[in-house]
């Protein structure tokens, strides 16, 4: 008899025991989605250990497949009773392991059937947006009610003011009443988020259930970077990650009158002829290239997740091209010298360049001069230029299909600075000195000196002097000993070189003169 009761006990476990603890399924099956779920399971007096067992087991089964964390899916459980709890909220767990073994550890409370308060909670604690624990702005929420049906209270209003403020409510029922009440709470269609199912039936439910809310928080990312004039690229979430499978990619441009640029579900690409493209990408994969586009044109990208020849739901965007850039587009100056200037332009395209043919002359009715370079080259150095003389520069790309395009630029090559050819000075009595120097009267627009004087307040400061070109010598006077001076020569656009003595005084001094 003791060995028919013990049998009895073991059968009776092995039936109790959630049966998805045995296979647990990897995470990343189901990686399409971001947002927080919260579990609202009626563990009140009405509800018996067994159908608490059979709702815990049924959540366990439900979110499986789903991957946990800060940027997927988050779970929260809130219990019904008495006085309800949240037995856990969405920042507990973050992997599947730890979150079923918090399942299978879940004790009912009894008592009354408070949902009114359970709710309360759920608006305040769980579902608000910045609460401890609570949801994340920004996403998705959803509340998942599980009762017996049996005096579920006055829950319209407190439903309505979550639905108010964004929560999608979903409700299960393992009792067959008030349905009048449940279809007023659920969020719309009452098909899709309102289930009836005795509780040794709940796995029925299951995968319609999970469908729905996949569609309430499916992160639908899929965008479009890099696009180029003949390419873009796709990124999207890796809905396939840890199965074997791939991603269908098709493309094509839209018709017109279709979808215009930017992100969303487009119209189909056009299935017709050499315009329509397929590509696949392994299930690891989260992008992919699109090449052989057509410049200035919109297309929409269709992407469909594939395993074992069951397809996912599909994703869309829409994009337009960059309008064909001709180089050169830009042409630049650098190395600009007295006589010779580097001119370069971009972009560079070799694909579609054949040459490039550089033109120029000084202004405004110089001699023209033309150079041919490859179509690698995107800078040339023109030589032997005047020097203080504007050029007009005239780049013209060669194109493969017989398409020219210039672009003009104006460039300025330096003026000639003659530096200072010759400074000296010749001590006058104690404190004063003749400057006498030479320069060029090419281009000459003046002298500049500059001289440290015993008359300056601050040690170090210096006193300065403009004379016309014809000057060739002045005389400074009350100088300190060691004076230092300098000459400049001024021309139009710069000043050149020039040249410093140090004026000595002493009882002996003779004429002198040197450069430093």
């Amino acid at each position: 008899m003791e060995r028919h009761v013990l049998l009895a006990w073991m059968l009776l476990c092995l039936l109790l025991r959630p049966s998805v603890s045995q296979n647990p399924a990897p995470d990343g099956v189901l990686n399409c989605c971001e947002g927080d779920v919260l579990f609202l399971v009626d563990s009140s007096g009405s509800v018996s250990s067994y159908e608490h067992s059979r709702m815990l087991a049924f959540l366990s089964e439900l979110i499986l497949p789903f991957s946990l964390g800060e940027d997927q899916v988050r779970v929260g459980l809130l219990q019904v009773g008495t006085k309800p709890r949240l037995e856990f909220g969405f920042d507990r767990y973050s992997s599947q392991s730890s979150l079923q073994a918090a399942l299978q550890n879940i004790k009912p409370l009894r008592g009354d059937t408070n949902t009114v308060e359970a709710l309360k909670i759920a608006k305040e604690r769980a579902l608000q947006p910045g609460a401890p624990d609570g949801a994340r702005a920004g996403l998705p929420r959803v509340l998942v009610w599980l009762t017996d049906g049996v005096k579920p209270g006055d829950v319209i209003g407190p439903m309505e003011e979550l639905r108010d403020e964004g929560v999608a409510v979903l409700v299960v029922s393992t009792g067959h009443g008030n349905y009048q009440v449940l279809r007023q709470v659920v969020t719309p269609p009452v098909e899709n988020h309102l289930y009836f199912v005795d509780i040794d039936d709940m796995s029925i439910i299951a995968e319609d259930l999970r469908d729905a809310i996949i569609e309430i928080i499916r992160a639908e990312r899929m965008t479009v970077r890099d696009v180029s004039t003949s390419s873009a690229t796709l990124q999207w979430r890796p809905v396939l990650s840890g199965l074997r499978g791939h991603y269908e990619i098709r493309f094509g441009p839209v018709p017109t009158g279709g979808v215009g640029s930017g992100t969303g579900t487009g119209t189909s690409p056009s299935t017709g002829g050499s315009q329509y493209q397929r590509l696949t990408q392994p299930a690891d994969s989260s992008a992919a290239r699109l090449t052989g586009l057509k410049p200035d044109t919109t297309y929409t990208a269709i992407l469909t997740p594939k395993y074992d020849e069951q397809a996912f739901n599909t994703l869309s965007v829409s994009f337009t091209t960059k309008p064909e850039v001709l180089s050169p587009a830009v042409v630049t100056v650098s190395e600009s010298g007295q006589t010779s200037v580097r001119v370069s332009w971009g972009p560079l395209q070799p694909e579609t360049v054949t040459s490039y043919y550089i033109e120029y002359s000084a202004l405004p009715r110089g001699r023209l001069h033309a150079v041919t370079v490859g179509r690698n080259q995107n800078s040339t150095l023109l030589r032997d230029l005047q020097p203080d003389t504007t050029y007009l520069v005239t780049v013209t790309a060669q194109h493969a299909s017989g398409k020219e395009r210039a672009m003009s630029v104006k460039v300025c090559t330096q003026e000639v600075t003659p530096a200072l050819a010759d400074l000296q000075l010749t001590t006058v009595g104690s404190d004063s000195v003749q400057v006498d120097w030479k320069g060029s009267v090419t281009g000459l627009r003046g002298y500049w000196l500059t001289w440290e004087g015993q008359q300056n307040a601050i040690p170090g400061e210096r006193s300065s002097l403009y004379l016309p070109p014809s000057s060739l010598s002045t005389r400074l006077t009350h100088l300190p000993p060691s004076a230092r001076v300098c000459v400049s020569p001024i021309y139009r656009t710069a000043r050149g070189d020039g040249l410093c003595c140090t004026a000595q005084f002493h009882s002996n001094a003779l004429p002198y003169g040197y450069r430093s």
